[in-house]
């Protein structure tokens, strides 16, 4: 599978992002081409520069400025209108459907009311769909991003200054990584965020990948320290079946009941954790303890994070983000005469199903043990 990472080391814009695929290789001709079939009588230019000495692709909209705030129904026609691929059309959407949301929630209406004002502008309409047909023009079937740097500070908008990330953006990166470094300026613009809240199928560390190709876009300010660039790294997932990031969270503990722990490992497994587990340790001023340690999807890694906190007397945990390699399997079904049970098959062997054996046994009378070695021998059977 084909994949893109974008690296926001300096955040993200909409045309930075078209910048980086352009810079990456995707057909500049063909991508303008399809800007221009939106009828927005807009002009397009890339062009190659540094940013701290890194070269990489400015991209430019060039329009007569325009007065008129648009609603996301009339965005949505002009894209369905375009002469552009229909996964980029659909991506393009996408992006604005999450867009549409953030700014409803800021202003308390309803989605198709939203005005889009600086939002739904010629040059961010084309930067979105720019960087969905770039995406599509490279192959790239899925996106994932790094953690989010925001920047800080204060940022001037239509309506009066506003605080950096700007409300739009927060609510779009909410329960995903984030950061400040750098200029107290704003550095992910709410169409930069739009692309990958739209998009992103997973934040944090790469996944596992070989590189094909990479490119930087870059923005309009020189910053001192820092160049103003978001990069994108585009090649083929892993070889590995299941190649994911997760977050891992846990704490010590060393002033809670077995009671507590078991409860605590119970509602995290059922609030969505990946994995729970617990170890035995030895803590400060000699005191036995254990280390509860949850894995989670890393948009859950806030919610899971704060039922820890909430079911354990811990006063503090520590997070990081991993990548989570599964082999293939799969299930077989098999069956004993008194009840069916599935089995899991992957290449390391077979593994009957431990609830489908245990509801056997209660129901039939046999043992656990009877019921799971005659699993796995009708699986051998078969």
């Amino acid at each position: 599978m084909k994949i893109a990472y974008f690296d926001c080391f300096a955040g993200i814009a909409g045309d930075m992002t078209v910048g980086a695929l352009l810079d990456a290789g995707a057909d500049a001709e063909a991508l303008m081409g399809g800007l221009e079939s939106l009828g927005t009588g807009a002009r397009f230019s890339a062009e190659k520069v540094k940013r701290k000495g890194i070269a990489g692709t400015k991209f430019r909209v060039e329009h007569e400025d325009q007065k008129k705030h648009r609603h996301l129904p009339h965005i949505v026609k002009m894209i369905e209108a375009g002469a552009i691929p229909e996964g980029a059309k659909r991506n393009a959407i996408a992006i604005f459907n999450a867009l549409g949301e953030a700014e409803a929630k800021v202003h308390g209406v309803p989605v198709e009311k939203v005005h889009f004002h600086e939002v739904g502008a010629v040059d961010s309409i084309c930067d979105i769909v720019g960087a969905a047909l770039g995406l599509d023009l490279l192959g790239v079937e899925q996106v994932f991003s790094s953690a989010v740097n925001t920047g800080s500070g204060t940022v001037e908008a239509d309506h009066g200054v506003m605080p950096v990330p700007t409300p739009a953006t927060a609510l779009l990166l909410a329960g995903k990584p984030c950061y400040a470094r750098g200029p107290e300026t704003e550095l992910t613009t709410p169409t930069g965020a739009a692309i990958l809240a739209g998009l992103a199928k997973g934040f944090g560390p790469m996944p596992a990948m070989s590189i094909e190709r990479s490119g930087f876009g870059a923005g309009t300010k020189e910053f001192p320290g820092m160049a103003n660039m978001v990069r994108v790294l585009v090649g083929e997932r892993s070889g590995a079946p299941e190649s994911v990031t997760v977050t891992v969270i846990e704490a010590n503990i060393d002033d809670s009941t077995p009671e507590v722990l078991g409860y605590a490992m119970e509602r995290l497994l059922a609030a969505g954790a990946l994995d729970v587990t617990m170890s035995a340790l030895m803590m400060k001023k000699q005191r036995p303890g254990v280390r509860l340690e949850a894995i989670c999807a890393p948009e859950d890694r806030e919610r899971l994070a704060g039922l820890l906190m909430a079911e354990t007397s811990t006063l503090g945990l520590r997070m990081w983000d991993a990548e989570r390699r599964v082999v293939e399997r799969h299930h077989e079904e098999v069956d004993l005469g008194y009840a069916k049970v599935r089995v899991k098959v992957s290449p390391s062997g077979a593994a009957p199903e431990f609830e489908d054996c245990r509801t056997a046994a209660l129901a039939s009378g046999k043992p656990l043990k009877s019921v799971m070695a005659a699993a796995l021998a009708a699986w051998m059977r078969k």
